[in-house]
Parts: C-alpha cells; sequence; structure tokens
C-alpha cells in the first residue's frame, strides 16, 4: 500500500479532511516502484484497465472503510509511461472512464486514455513546439488509388527553407495522418530539422481507409506504394535518387506494410523505420490471433524462410509492454542475419501513438544523421 494512502486510513478522514488531501496531491501516487490509483465517488466496484501486457488486465480498488475513497496499488518499474482508464461499476452498469484526478491523457483514433508516467521519464522537449524553428507546410496531393478511391489523399510535408532547385530525401509514413494527429510528426520534423539532427527532407503521408486489410501484406498496396505513388512523388517533387535517400516507415500494420513492400521491390527503399510491427508468425500450428492477421503470418512465415535483402538500414522500435514485443525481438536477429543495418530498441510502453512518438528522434537521426551528428560508420 502507499504510505500516503496508509496515512490517510489511519486518520479516518471525514469528507473535508478528503477533499483537503486531494487538493495537496498530484494522481496517480508515484513512490519509488509503486504506483497508487485514486477514485471518488459511489460505486459499487472500481477496476483499473490498463494497457500493460503481463499484468492482469483488470484489477480491484479498494474502497476505504466509511469514505467514497477507492485505491488501487501496483508494482510499476521506473522509466515507464502506460495508459489506462478506469471501469467504474454501478447498478451492474460498467462506465470507463478517465482518471478524473489525473489531468495527463493520449489521444487515438479511439478515444482519449488517461496517462501514468513513473519515475524517470520525461515526455521529450523535442515533441513541444520551439518557438525558434521555423516551421514546415503541409500540402496535399491526390492520387488514384487501387482500392478503387479516385482521387485518394496524400499529405506533404515540404521543410522550412524548401527551394525546389535542391534535392531531398524521401520519407513514405503509413498511417501519416494519424502520425499528425497523434505522434506529432510534424512538430518532430521541424524541430530535428532546425536543430540540424536530420537534414530537410520531403515526407509523404498516406493513410488507409482499410488498414487492416491494405496493410496486412497485401500486394495491391505494396504495388501502389512502388509504382504508382513513387513514380508521382518523383515527378512533382525535387527528390533525391537511389534507395540510400528512401525510408518507408510505419507501426503495427503499418510496419508490416512497410516490410513487406521492401520485401516485394528490394532495392527501392534503402531505409525501414518500423515501430512495434505486427510480425505475427508460427513455427508450428497456427496463430492465436484474430483472422485479420492470417495474411500477416503467411508472409511472415515466408520472410523468415527467405528473407532476402528487403533494405540496407533498418530501425526497429518495441514497448516492453506490448503482446508483440516477442515477435519484434525475433526479427532483429534474423535481419542482422542477412547483412542488414539494423538498430533495437525498447522501452517500457505499450502499443500506442505517444511510444512511437517518443522513439521517432533516435530513429529518424539514425537512419538519416544531420550535421549536429558526427557519423563514423
Amino acid at each position: 500500500m502507499s504510505l500516503t494512502i496508509r496515512a490517510l486510513e489511519q486518520s479516518k478522514p471525514q469528507s473535508e479532511g478528503i477533499d483537503s488531501w486531494i487538493g495537496n496531491q498530484e494522481f496517480p501516487l508515484v513512490e519509488d516502484r509503486y504506483v497508487t490509483f485514486v477514485y471518488r465517488g459511489e460505486a459499487d466496484q472500481v477496476l483499473l484497465q490498463h494497457f500493460i501486457y503481463g499484468l492482469p488486465t483488470s484489477q480491484d480498488f479498494k474502497r476505504i472503510e466509511g469514505t467514497d475513497l477507492w485505491y488501487l496499488t501496483i508494482e510499476v518499474p521506473p522509466h515507464s509511461r502506460f495508459e489506462y482508464k478506469f471501469d467504474v461499476v454501478k447498478n451492474d452498469q460498467h462506465s470507463w472512464i478517465r482518471d478524473p484526478l489525473n489531468p495527463r491523457m493520449a489521444r487515438d483514433p479511439f478515444g482519449s486514455n488517461s496517462v501514468c508516467h513513473t519515475a524517470g521519464y520525461e515526455p521529450p522537449f523535442w515533441v513541444q513546439s520551439d518557438e525558434n524553428a521555423r516551421e514546415g507546410s503541409i500540402h496535399k496531393l491526390y492520387i488514384d488509388h487501387p482500392n478503387g478511391s479516385r482521387n485518394h489523399k496524400v499529405l506533404i510535408y515540404i521543410p522550412a527553407r524548401y527551394r525546389k532547385s535542391r534535392r531531398y530525401p524521401l520519407l513514405v509514413v503509413h498511417d501519416g495522418q494519424d502520425y499528425l494527429k497523434y505522434a506529432s510528426l510534424k512538430t518532430v520534423l521541424d524541430n530535428l530539422i532546425h536543430r540540424l539532427e536530420i537534414p530537410p527532407m520531403i515526407a509523404a503521408l498516406t493513410q488507409s481507409e482499410d488498414r487492416i486489410h491494405e496493410y496486412a501484406a497485401n500486394e495491391t498496396h505494396a504495388q501502389f506504394v512502388v509504382e504508382s505513388l513513387l513514380p508521382l512523388l518523383e515527378s512533382r517533387l525535387p527528390l533525391q535518387r537511389g534507395p540510400e535517400t528512401r525510408c518507408l516507415m510505419g507501426a503495427s500494420f503499418g510496419a508490416v506494410a512497410s516490410l513487406h513492400t521492401a520485401w516485394k521491390y528490394p532495392g527501392i527503399f534503402g531505409k525501414l523505420l518500423l515501430q512495434s510491427g505486427s510480425f505475427a508468425f508460427t513455427d508450428i500450428g497456427w496463430h492465436q490471433r484474430s483472422p485479420a492477421f492470417d495474411p500477416v503470418v503467411h508472409f511472415v512465415n515466408e520472410f523468415r524462410k527467405h528473407p532476402g535483402r528487403p533494405s540496407e538500414k533498418i530501425f526497429v522500435s518495441c514497448g516492453t509492454y506490448e503482446s508483440l514485443i516477442y515477435e519484434n525481438r525475433s526479427m532483429v536477429p534474423l535481419l542482422q542475419e542477412t547483412g542488414i543495418n539494423v538498430k533495437y530498441r525498447e522501452f517500457r510502453d505499450g502499443h500506442n501513438w505517444e511510444n512511437w512518438r517518443d522513439r521517432l528522434r533516435e530513429g529518424l537521426s539514425w537512419l538519416f544523421p544531420g550535421p549536429l551528428w558526427m557519423v563514423y560508420e
């Protein structure tokens, strides 16, 4: 139990005392390796619903006798970041809510979650807007898509101080609009370019309305990226040429789409940035995931047999609190055995956009080192 909670419980607080106590705390309470969540309100039951793979997903709060104050203490290592909700039960009705006492929150395409930072974690400074950094701009480009949609929108990031007389490296981003909304991608690019950590580059941000199908090792999608999108970008924009100047990037199923495209078209994208890839595979039998993973498992099984050389330089990251950590760890030696230059990082976080945001600086600056970095490899 939290020492703070123990002292409160022993004092047998009245309502005014609880008000005063809450007003002097920051929630959740973080004490060494322990995190205590607090909820105040009438309920039949309160549960913590968190996104840490390996711990029981749903855990019961305890109510301090004679009060409407509930608490739960769990052990979480330092330098952790994770997302959670409260499940408040009244009259057999469950309501999933964000932590009312915690102002920290993270958004994703499905809504928002409360966020816990344990001791040692700090949000990266380079994801915050820097008034000294000149801003790049976002433009729209339209292209017919093989899924049948005409005028498919692709957003184009153009760096500050852009000159048509220069040529720029290219970053193609799966789920690009989500990276903008939920992972601060434009701010990150502006800041890293301003700080000379990466060179000025152009980014093509593509988005799928049916990503579970299109990104699941789909050959039509790979063909679209290489045979339709890339030629259009090269015809409209002053891009550098050669695989070493091109990077394909994505998270989750977007990482699968990135690796699959590079595997089907070797020698096109010399760099890959793969975040929390859904690289499900089987050594025997069949997988236990949803049917959406069927084509992914087929691809990754084939890739493990015949990896070839899809790229020359690959950055891989994954959260240790993800169910996919085993699959991502397993990919690294396989890639290294092909002679690919691989950098792998894992952190105490889950399968979410801010985890992927926090890894962008290291991934992009390793793949595209700017003048700030004196790199000898």
